[in-house]
């Protein structure tokens, strides 16, 4: 009996951990969930995610504290910060992660609202499953729906703004950072972003080109090609933070570059070059290796049978080392940056040509001053011969380097750059945290700032768009005849999540305000409608009276780009959960 027994509790427990493979003849180590309760728990976890960056939405959203396993502390409200901060596990969780992710790679702003979108556009879809709608018929009705709502607003909401004049630009600044840490100071800090975008202007590709059509309106497009245009890289334009003085205290160095770096040591002089522009020009070199004594490589073993021979092989290590820095200044450089060490042996001889070096700089540094200034990031000295040489080529130009005190301590300025451009925003701020802040929303504003120029589009903010595509997609669903009407209705409510949002963060009535803007809409959208009418499409919320508005007259835009792609990826990621209906996890391999 105790045998069978024991027979019996084995076989429940293997069958207990196996797992279920009902009608898969397969037997896998691992648990499998499928049909519904996979669907609940995919919802369940992107609502969780959606939650916890929701009451960060809008102008008077609030902001988290992420505390990490060391204690260091992080205060955001920028939704991607956010959620990369997180460990998600969930793998539907992690979907939303990643969306939002992409959107701040491809747009810089919206990616609160975007994993808020997506999250409602699962929740409710899950609903219809769970009314008995296929979920292929629910992922058709969304496709449709997205193409129809992107339409629209191509064909309705956008307006092409040709030649953009620096009002637009600036109250799309604002509405980006109105939300952020430098939302109180907007005034200056909009103004400051739209300088800093300007400034690394150049001439845009045929492949940068097809990049930027996506939010351009259709009559736009064909004009706008004829004429030339032009891309702005964010990455020409260098943030350096210091401690220190308020926030409006943070300047532009127009044209200029600023490095965090310093003299390394004080027999250097503190400048080189002028501002005279018929001076001659200063050559900078840029390197990405070390610049000390010379050493045998590992391994080598050396023999010496005469004891003096040890010092000339000492003189000869000095002396390639000398050699090299030498190659390095009869090529022209008045000044050294390197990314590796320098020690006293180098800097005896920089110090006697009147040399500025400086050590441990940040390679991304170095390369965003190499393009700046025309010049190439050294990496060795080693030509095809099997020699060393330095090619002059590789020295960017500039007019004048000169060592500033900013706050605490020094950095190096560079001034008159003669490369593709480049431009360096100094932050001043309290502490860490504010500085980290304040970079974080500045980027979101220079992303706006980019895209408004490159696609010459616009948009109304404030939850003008979401309202207007909601009252369109529901008489738009009346149109068809099948069950992908249900979805589309589905998919114009879920729309309704920003306003609301929008509306309960700032401590206003949601129902009422969100009704308000829909009747709104309506009469401008009606076959009936009066050119007083027509007008009230650029109809939003102005969340600090708790009213609606014409927030086109208020100021309130926002790329068109940023809403197109919103809704594209949020959508996408929407279907993508949606077509999961069968997780298999496998358990860890007990062997290793």
């Amino acid at each position: 009996f105790f045998c069978w027994r024991s027979l019996l509790s084995w076989v429940f427990d293997r069958t207990m951990s196996a797992p279920n493979t009902s009608g898969s003849g397969l037997f896998l180590n691992g648990q499998r969930e499928s049909g519904q309760d996979v669907r609940i728990g995919n919802v369940t976890a992107a609502m969780a995610v959606s939650n916890i960056v929701k009451t960060s939405l809008g102008p008077v959203g609030l902001d988290k504290m992420l505390v990490d396993d060391i204690g260091d502390v992080l205060i955001t409200n920028d939704g991607a910060t956010i959620l990369q901060q997180l460990e998600v596990e969930h793998p539907a969780a992690r979907v939303l992660v990643d969306l939002a992710q992409l959107q701040d790679q491809e747009v810089g702003d919206g990616t609160t609202s975007v994993v808020i979108i997506a999250a409602e556009l699962l929740r409710r879809g899950n609903d219809l499953v769970k009314n008995g709608i296929h979920p292929t018929t629910i992922i058709a009705g969304y496709r449709t729906a997205l193409k129809a709502a992107v339409s629209y607003i191509k064909k309705n909401m956008v307006m092409s703004v040709n030649d953009l004049d620096d009002d637009h630009l600036v109250q799309a600044a604002k509405t980006s950072m109105s939300s952020k840490i430098i939302g109180k100071e907007m005034d200056f800090f909009s103004k400051l972003a739209v300088d800093a975008v300007k400034s690394v202007k150049m001439k845009a590709t045929t492949a940068d080109l097809l990049g930027m059509g996506e939010g351009s309106a259709p009559a736009a497009s064909s004009a706008s090609s004829k004429k030339e245009r032009f891309k702005y890289p964010l990455s020409a334009i260098h943030i350096l933070k210091a401690h220190g003085q308020s926030s409006i205290e943070s300047h532009l160095i127009d044209g200029g570059f600023a490095i965090n770096a310093t003299r390394a040591a004080q027999g250097m002089p503190t400048a080189v070059g002028s501002d005279d522009p018929n001076a001659e020009p200063i050559k900078i070199a840029m390197l990405d290796m070390n610049l000390q004594r010379h050493r045998m490589a590992m391994g080598v073993q050396v023999i010496v049978k005469d004891p003096a021979e040890i010092e000339n092989i000492k003189k000869r290590e000095m002396d390639i080392t000398k050699e090299r820095i030498r190659k390095i200044l009869d090529a022209g450089a008045k000044v050294v940056l390197t990314t590796k060490g320098v020690d006293d042996l180098c800097l005896k001889y920089f110090v006697e040509a009147g040399v500025i070096c400086a050590r441990r700089c940040n390679k991304d540094d170095l390369k965003r001053l190499a393009k700046a200034t025309g010049g190439k990031l050294v990496v060795t000295m080693a030509d095809m011969d099997g020699n060393e040489s330095f090619d002059a080529e590789c020295l960017g130009t500039c007019s004048a380097v000169k060592e500033e005190r900013i706050g605490d301590g020094e950095m190096l300025h560079v001034f008159g750059c003669q490369g593709g451009g480049a431009s360096t925003i100094v932050l001043r701020g309290a502490n860490e945290y504010m500085l980290d802040e304040m970079d974080r929303a500045l980027h979101d504003s220079l992303c706006v700032v980019k895209r408004m120029l490159e696609s010459n589009t616009l948009v109304t903010g404030g939850g003008a768009v979401e309202a207007a595509l909601s009252v369109y997609l529901e008489e738009f669903a009346t149109t068809l005849d099948t069950r992908e009407q249900l979805a589309i209705q589905e998919y114009a409510d879920a729309l309704l999540v920003i306003p609301k949002t929008l509306a309960v963060n700032a401590a206003k009535d949601s129902s009422e305000l969100v009704a308000k803007l829909r009747s709104c809409h309506a009469k401008s959208q009606s076959t009936a409608a009066t050119e007083d009418d027509l007008l009230l499409k650029n109809t939003g919320l102005d969340l600090v009276k708790g009213e609606i508005r014409d927030n086109l007259t208020a100021g309130v835009v926002e790329p068109a780009i940023s809403k197109i792609k919103s809704l594209r990826f949020a959508t996408e990621a929407a279907i993508t959960i949606l077509r999961i209906d069968d997780r298999i996890t496998l358990n860890p391999d007990q062997q290793r």
